[in-house]
């Protein structure tokens, strides 16, 4: 209760929706409340002295308290929803703000599956909690206390019945919540799993179609389905053992107040009224105590929610700007790493970078090589500082990058991944999403440049054509040159391509490079390849190996001095030959 307690300041806007509706409940509670003492009267005197008009007076009554207590739960069901849907959208809200303001390495840490369904499925399990607290939770207790004490005033004796009864089912209560927290939360990890599963197959259907991977695929999603069910059925059968055993108290309760009540009947001691009042509030009694066990096991499903969400809310950025960041940059695009030291895990893992030593000078093309998982895309990643390095410095026109805005850095710094991601929407939507005010000059400019412009005017829409979700309905090379040109209109002073153009022809690949030598002298720009043929022109090639600079000149100087360089070159275009693959 403690987490849940914790959110609840999410509530606080909607503190007069929350305070008024359990008012209302205790309404509608009262009305209940009073009912078997009217239909006591009635028997016990209306009918046993033969007076229709008492009859009809305390019926009429008994139908006017109904429609009053029908008011108040109305209100309650009102007020309640519109605090709980609306706490729970400022949670969600602020969940959804808190993972955007995460790193990466905060990202790569929690994984997208579990992180949809603390945004999805454990945001609403304390959503619905808030909302049972404001109605059921709110009755339960009221009708509990308030029968076992109607119940005392109605018939004392009677009443001991119910007190015997009232501490074996909260014995059984409390078995059912201790073991229900730890079942809940591993339900919940169980639909993080499915999700993950789900997420992957949607991403890469393709990929599974391909590659016929339809059955393995099945398989693991069943696997995951079948996890989830075997815990939620665990789960569910724990809380649901419960029911039987109150019905059997209850049961038993009523056998035994029919039975010493009907021995006091016939001595006299009591009247037929008093027993079918005394059933009625021993049977709401029991039921509230059953309806609170049963809240009781969802907000021990809630705490696991909530233990979760909170995780969230308290992680912090492992990227964040210093108090004193600078919030402009020259522009310029000088690049420099002294002795940097990179690797994702813990410091004692092998690092992914180890001293690197690098200067990159404005308006240069730098290329960088190297075989897979040498480190190339984890260095472009440094520069707009999605990670921050172990050791060492990585500067940009003289600042270290952990003096300046994050912001403010990756304005000016353009970085178009390996594998490029487009939203839905139209195509000019896309281009200027890094910056939304681009004219529509800006944009077919940057779209020309990538060699995007005429596949675009191609279609009948043109720059307003919908792409559908991650741009299914474009090839891989047009979203590549899709991606280059939504880069291109940011107008970055530092252009990272990383590996983006290997799904794009060489003859347009030159063709993109000509463009941007042509029009972005004054920018900075940087270029992971595989292929060779992408770094031939570059000002500066870096050849990358075993985590260090292992070499660095222009393609003429390092064809003459690395064995690595002249390795790969040999391998691509040894024959003279420029190599597709």
């Amino acid at each position: 209760m403690q987490l849940i307690r914790r959110l609840l300041p999410y509530l606080r806007p909607y503190w007069r929706e929350a305070l008024i509706a359990p008012f209302l409940m205790l309404l509608e509670v009262a009305m209940d409340l009073a009912q078997p003492r009217l239909m006591q009267h009635i028997v016990d005197v209306g009918i046993a002295q033969l007076d229709m008009g008492i009859v009809l007076r305390t019926g009429a009554l008994m139908i006017g308290l109904a429609l009053v207590g029908m008011i108040g739960g109305v209100g309650n069901c009102v007020l309640g929803v519109r605090a709980a849907q609306s706490y729970g959208a400022d949670l969600r809200e602020d969940l959804y703000r808190k993972i955007q303001s995460l790193s990466f390495g905060n990202l790569d840490a929690l994984g997208t599956g579990e992180l949809v369904t603390r945004l999805t499925n454990d945001v609403t399990q304390i959503q619905e909690v808030v909302m049972i607290t404001l109605r059921i939770l709110v009755r339960s207790p009221l009708m509990l206390v308030g029968s076992l004490t109607m119940m005392i005033i109605t018939s004392p004796r009677l009443a001991l019945l119910l007190l015997a009864l009232v501490p074996i089912v909260l014995v059984g209560l409390t078995i059912v919540i201790k073991y229900a927290h730890a079942l809940f939360t591993a339900v919940q990890k169980a639909i993080d799993g499915i999700n993950t599963v789900v997420q992957e197959n949607l991403a890469s259907v393709r990929v599974i179609k391909a590659f016929v991977r339809q059955n393995h695929e099945r398989k693991r999603f069943a696997g995951a389905n079948e996890d989830l069910t075997a815990r939620s059925i665990r789960a569910e059968r724990t809380v649901a053992l419960f029911g039987p055993f109150l019905m059997m108290s209850l049961n038993l309760g009523i056998v035994g107040v029919i039975w010493f009540g009907g021995v006091d009947v016939t001595r006299g001691g009591s009247q037929v009224g008093q027993i079918m009042a005394s059933i009625n509030y021993l049977t709401t009694t029991l039921m509230s105590l059953m309806m609170v066990g049963m809240l009781l096991t969802r907000v021990s499903r809630a705490q696991a929610s909530a233990e979760r969400v909170t995780e969230v809310l308290d992680s912090e950025p492992v990227v964040v700007d210093a108090p004193e960041a600078v919030a402009e940059l020259s522009g310029r695009g000088r690049v420099a790493l002294e002795g940097v030291v990179f690797s994702y895990g813990s410091d004692g893992e092998e690092p992914v970078l180890a001293g690197v030593d690098l200067a990159i000078e404005p308006g240069q093309t730098v290329a960088i090589l190297g075989a897979t998982g040498s480190g190339k895309s984890t260095l472009a990643h440094l520069i707009p500082r999605f990670y921050d390095v172990k050791a060492g410095r990585l500067m940009v026109d003289g600042l270290d990058v952990r003096e300046i805005q994050q912001q403010t850095l990756r304005r000016q710094v353009a970085i178009v991944m390996q594998e490029p991601f487009l939203f839905s929407g139209t195509i000019a939507e896309n281009l200027r999403y890094g910056r939304p005010e681009a004219t529509d000059e800006e944009v077919i400019l940057a779209a020309k440049l990538a060699q995007a412009h005429d596949f675009i005017m191609s279609f009948p829409d043109g720059y307003d054509t919908l792409l559908g979700q991650r741009g299914v309905n474009v090839s891989g090379g047009q979203k590549q040159r899709l991606a280059i040109a939504r880069a291109l209109v940011m107008r970055p002073a530092i252009l990272i391509l990383d590996d983006s153009t290997s799904s794009v022809d060489v003859e347009t690949e030159a063709l993109i490079q000509g463009a941007l030598e042509e029009h972005l002298k004054d920018c900075t720009r940087i270029v992971v390849a595989q292929r060779i043929s992408t770094v031939l022109n570059a000002d500066s090639i870096i050849v990358l190996e075993g985590a260090r600079v292992a070499a660095q000149g222009t393609h003429s100087e390092l064809i003459q001095s690395s064995p690595i360089y002249r390795e790969i070159y040999e391998s691509q275009l040894g024959n003279g030959v420029v190599a597709h693959g």
